[in-house]
């Protein structure tokens, strides 16, 4: 599967924004799906993921940092993964990357557990 993020830009604190990861192939929905983030001179964090099918265990999660900010949701007829960002601040800045897997151990929080990414959109929270 391939990947491409999008929706990246320059906000400014307390805004919203909504990434999207468009990806390619027909099995998207097989895939387990997540963001994560780097922000310049740190390791790459996990940021969100989702699962198949609503209701199973770990369906989403997210990092702690973003909880009750970021909403993370698919859309298989699109093949498309959206971030919906609120409340925005500083230290969201960062390059955000959008993953897939086939299958994760949850909480699947680890970027080496995913195998495919997207080349990363950057969002830039200004104070």
């Amino acid at each position: 599967v391939q990947l491409q993020a999008s929706g990246g830009g320059l906000v400014q604190s307390g805004d919203s924004l909504r990434l999207s990861c468009a990806a390619s192939g027909r099995t998207f929905s097989s895939y387990v799906m997540g963001w994560f983030r780097q922000a310049p001179e740190k390791e790459r964090e996990f940021v969100a993921r989702i699962g198949w099918s609503v209701g199973s265990p770990y369906y989403v999660y997210y990092a702690d940092s973003v909880k009750g900010r970021f909403t993370i949701s698919r859309d298989n007829a699109k093949n498309t993964m959206y971030l919906q960002m609120h409340s925005l601040k500083p230290e969201d800045t960062a390059v955000y990357y959008c993953a897939a897997v086939v299958s994760v151990r949850a909480p699947g929080s680890r970027p080496n557990e995913y195998d495919y990414w997207g080349q990363g959109t950057l969002v830039t929270v200004s104070s």
